[in-house]
């Protein structure tokens, strides 16, 4: 999946996402994520799975433009941490198991 540049009417969805991303975190915000270097360490040595792999296995329709991608420590298991704004102008968080 390609992340894609967002459209002007985008930017409020964006700041909504952004928004839902801060407070779906709550207390999780101490949790431990991955720079983007350790993802990409992580994705190579097969701790994880691409960001690619991960959306299909979910089903994530490819038309689906990604705004932000996080790889946290969620109780022990490493996660996918995904803004996304859908065909329909819809934004939320994905949270998908990386491994």
């Amino acid at each position: 999946m390609k992340l894609k540049a967002p459209k002007p009417s985008a930017v409020a969805a964006m700041a909504l996402a952004l928004a839902l991303a801060l407070a779906g975190t709550g207390q999780s915000q101490a949790q431990a994520c991955l720079d983007k270097r350790q993802i990409q360490e992580a994705v190579a040595s097969g701790e994880i799975m691409s960001l690619d792999a991960v959306l299909a296995s979910a089903g994530v329709d490819s038309s689906t433009d990604i705004l932000n991608v996080q790889v946290c420590d969620e109780g022990g298991a490493l996660v996918y941490v995904i803004g996304v704004l859908s065909s329909d102008g819809q934004a939320q968080n994905l949270v998908l198991n990386a491994q």
